[in-house]
């Protein structure tokens, strides 16, 4: 019974000081993380987040979102939090946060917006669930609440310091549950507010999401397909919600001829937006070999050459080559001993062997070398053929580890991206933009729609870029979206 006591209050102790205040939500929350651990989680998650997902590249739009974002942040209950507003190159309609200040909005949702207030409520609800630490305070209810549980956590650090892909990913991209979406809206309308917006932007976005789930859904039972559920931002909310409506209300009224709104500069900033799934911007420094009929994804920016007897990619400042050089394969050896023969090794280090695209290879470190040798090669069996890959750091720059490792990731990052060519390689994607016209009397989205390529319900897309689903006709001298 004494070591019950011993083990009950030592818990009571650690659960005290994980108590951290709250400035959002007004009150202490039994947290299992510190703010710097929190903004650590975040920083690492977004690192894998952008090695893995395509970043919309597009400076001046990106500076707009950014801008906007730290506007609202500013006038958070977190001001002080180090903020990061980032497009993925996605025509999926999403927003999502990461905890630490990490947020990030799809382009596909950019192009259904029309103001700049809209996006401002998009990305205030964002704000939300990081001021409100959704993120964390959702992972420390999943750990249990329990004695044994809060001690195991507090103590050993599990759920913490484990794999930050699955702690945090799923909650943050599918949403945090009805009553923290809430919260979230009623932290984003009073941060919206205070930041000169009007919040009832909010209501203008709940209504275009739900158009485009009522869309979906037609379409799921033309096609005789499940419907996709969408689980992004604001998903949780009918569209006529009261609760929603009332968290807009109390964030307060803001005098008509203070209220920013931004329509026409919303339209001059987003005039030329990627349009559909053809941006293809992580894959413009893909390098494609017709002849030998093979492709390879250089990092951005480098410059490659076709030069005698190797395939040479150089970074912009000459820190860092990849070269790919091909043989005939002569037999049917393991790719790992065929590195160790060329090389001249017993072993390599931070090995692995390559399964990708259907072809198999091998890679690693070479543990001793000389300056003119590379850092980390690779060999890949594609047909009668061996390619070898090797990614090697100039003079100093990789003389800290960091610097190794950022290389190292760099020159993975390629040899993962081998693969077979394919017809769309050699084909230059048809790459549609979003366009602003003026209507005229006899504009209609039929009319507009049969002269567009974007598929078989063109009609249905224009309505819901222009806030027209499922009917209704633009006026003359409107400005409307189109599709070129």
């Amino acid at each position: 019974m004494h070591y019950f006591n011993k083990i009950l209050a030592g818990v009571l102790i650690a659960a005290t000081a994980g108590c951290a205040f709250n400035p959002a939500t007004n009150r202490p929350d039994l947290v299992l993380m510190s703010e710097d651990k929190e903004i650590e989680i975040g920083k690492e998650m977004h690192q894998k987040l952008v090695d893995s997902t395509p970043i919309y590249n597009d400076p001046v739009l990106t500076a707009y979102v950014d801008f906007v974002g730290q506007k609202v942040a500013a006038a958070s209950d977190r001001p002080n939090l180090k903020y990061h507003f980032t497009i993925i190159d996605s025509q999926d309609i999403n927003a999502f946060a990461l905890p630490g200040g990490y947020v990030y909005i799809n382009r596909g949702l950019l192009t259904y917006l029309h103001s700049e207030a809209e996006m401002a409520a998009v990305l205030a609800h964002e704000i939300g669930h990081i001021t409100a630490r959704h993120a964390v305070r959702q992972k420390t209810a999943a750990t249990g609440a329990g004695v044994a549980s809060v001690l195991s956590v507090l103590v050993t650090g599990s759920g913490v310091v484990g794999d930050v892909t699955n702690l945090w990913s799923t909650a943050a991209v599918k949403g945090y549950g009805r009553e923290m979406e809430l919260e979230a809206d009623r932290f984003g309308a009073q941060y919206m507010y205070n930041a000169g917006y009007d919040p009832q932007a909010m209501i203008n976005v709940i209504s275009l999401l739900k158009d485009q789930e009522t869309f979906s859904r037609r379409r799921a039972r033309v096609e005789g397909k499940k419907q996709q559920t969408y689980h992004g931002v604001f998903s949780s909310h009918p569209r006529n919600d009261i609760r929603l409506q009332e968290v807009v209300e109390a964030a307060g009224k803001l005098p008509e001829n203070q209220k920013v709104t931004k329509v026409e500069y919303y339209r001059e900033k987003t005039d030329g937006l990627v349009y559909g799934e053809n941006a293809q911007e992580a894959e413009k420094n893909r390098y494609n070999h017709k002849r030998l009929g093979f492709s390879l994804l250089f990092p951005d920016g480098w410059k490659v050459e076709n030069q005698r007897s190797a395939i040479v990619g150089t970074a912009p400042d000459n820190s860092a080559t990849i070269t790919i050089k091909v043989d005939q394969r002569e037999n049917n050896q393991p790719a790992d001993m065929t590195l160790r023969e060329v090389y001249k090794v017993h072993a390599l280090e931070q090995d692995e062997a390559l399964n990708q695209y259907r072809l198999t290879g091998y890679t690693g470190k070479l543990p001793e070398k000389s300056d003119s040798e590379p850092d980390r090669v690779a060999v890949i069996y594609y047909g009668s053929r061996e390619y070898f890959l090797e990614g090697k750091i100039n003079g100093d720059s990789g003389k800290d580890k960091k610097a190794r490792e950022d290389y190292d990731n760099l020159f993975l990052t390629s040899i993962r991206s081998f693969r077979p060519l394919r017809k769309t390689d050699v084909v230059q994607p048809d790459i549609k933009h979003v366009r602003y016209v003026r209507a005229n009397e006899k504009t209609t989205f039929a009319a507009l729609a049969r002269h567009m390529n974007i598929g078989n319900y063109a009609e249905e897309q224009l309505r819901l870029l222009n806030g027209y689903y499922p009917r209704g006709e633009p006026k003359p001298g409107e400005w409307i979206k189109i599709i070129q």
